[in-house]
């Protein structure tokens, strides 16, 4: 008789996301072995077999929605498995057996040659956050698959972690605790997942920061100025608008700022699309959408998507797609205050503009000092492909876009 398996309660969660099917069809498993991995916004969990079988049909996929009830797969129970093996091992030559179970050595052999590794998401984590190559660990779970317990022998055999990775492992001799109250919580799901990305652009990237200002008074007076010549109403566009307009401007002029590296082939990767990220300030976290083909765009229509993918992201609403394909990505702190920081490159981007709050400054110009809106920059860029004089450059072609010789009222 053929049992079905379906998903168990997971809570009030619904349509929680399936990241890994760990069984495959004619597979035989035991009663509590994983079998699939869902992952909700808060946790991963992994849903264990209810009955010792052979798979007959695995109904699901990665990627797929489930909740509660939803249909897993379907199993024959272990007796028929008993009464099938046994009819099949008095039928069958002895010639026969020896060659498959070569067969099954040879397969195991390419599986392990291929660094293919079997983990749960939890697991994964562990070994990202501490710099372990799953490829390298021998696992100790069913079918080789890698057990939290496997990652820490193998640093304690190995001993071979990076030192930025072993201060990771240092541990203060006293708790928090012991030195007044605290309040323990999980680290946000957004953080978890740009954690890693962050740690690894930080670390494999050869940052350079150039920090400058520009004078964009006129261009904050045009900004405020804007209504409709038939309502009389005023246009609202963010300054983001116009410092889109003016990367889309440099790049055009320098190539190399829209590109990405290959490492492994040593090429450079030139982008003739203009997609630029925007780095969003989200209760779940920062988050990175991209305003697309925005060569092809005035600056209304850049506004009304930059307020657009704000609100999908601090919403959770925004395809995943739209994290990935930049040329350049903002981030600006202009809302929240302060003036110049160093921002970490989005690879595969090879730069990032830090914008900082605009402020009424007195400068010195021609002979007299006049009160001006100074805004100021931060240009991260990666050393490798980009070199100072080509950076010092782009700033400069900024500061003409954006400041005293401002030329985007034909944008509009």
């Amino acid at each position: 008789m053929i049992e079905k398996i379906l998903v168990p309660n997971i809570g009030d969660f619904k349509n929680v996301e399936i990241i890994e099917v760990l069984v495959n069809s004619g597979e035989k498993i035991k009663k509590g072995d994983p079998i699939v991995t869902l992952e909700s916004d808060k946790s991963s969990v992994e849903v264990p077999s209810t009955h010792d079988g052979t798979i007959d049909k695995v109904k699901i996929r990665i990627g797929d929605k489930v909740s509660e009830g939803d249909l897993i797969l379907t199993i024959n129970p272990e007796k028929a498995i008993i009464e099938k093996k046994e009819v099949k091992e008095i039928k069958e030559p002895v010639k026969n057996q020896s060659r498959k179970r070569s067969e099954v050595t040879s397969i195991i052999k390419k599986v392990a040659s291929s660094g293919i590794v079997g983990a749960s998401p939890n697991v994964m984590r562990f070994a990202r956050e501490l710099g372990v190559d799953l490829s390298k660990v021998q696992g100790s779970g069913r079918d080789g698959r890698v057990l939290e317990i496997d990652i820490k022998d193998h640093i304690k055999s190995s001993n071979n972690l990076p030192s930025p990775k072993k201060a990771m492992l240092e541990e203060s001799p006293y708790s928090h605790s012991e030195f007044g109250d605290v309040k323990v919580d999980k680290i946000p799901r957004i953080k978890r997942l740009s954690g890693p990305h962050l740690v690894n652009a930080w670390s494999t990237i050869p940052h350079v920061t150039q920090h400058d200002e520009i004078d964009v008074t006129e261009m904050e007076t045009f900004r405020k100025n804007l209504t409709d010549l038939n309502t009389k109403e005023k246009i609202p566009i963010t300054p983001i608008a116009f410092i889109i307009r003016a990367l889309v401007n440099a790049m055009q002029k320098y190539p190399n700022f829209n590109s990405s590296i290959d490492p492994k082939k040593e090429e450079i990767i030139f982008k003739k699309y203009f997609h630029i990220g925007i780095a969003v300030d989200t209760p779940h976290g920062l988050m990175v959408p991209k305003i697309r083909n925005v060569n092809n765009k005035d600056l209304l229509t850049i506004s009304k998507e930059l307020r657009k993918i704000s609100k999908e992201c601090k919403e959770l609403k925004i395809d995943k797609k739209e994290f990935f394909g930049g040329s350049m990505t903002i981030s600006s702190l202009g809302g929240i205050g302060g003036s110049f920081f160093t921002p970490i490159i989005n690879p595969p981007e090879v730069c990032i503009l830090g914008v900082g709050r605009t402020e009424n400054k007195q400068v010195f110009i021609n002979g007299k000092f006049q009160r001006r809106m100074m805004m100021p920059i931060s240009l991260s860029y990666d050393h490798r492909i980009i070199d100072g004089a080509e950076a010092a450059r782009f700033c400069q072609d900024l500061k003409t876009s954006l400041g005293r010789n401002f030329a985007f009222k034909l944008a509009i």
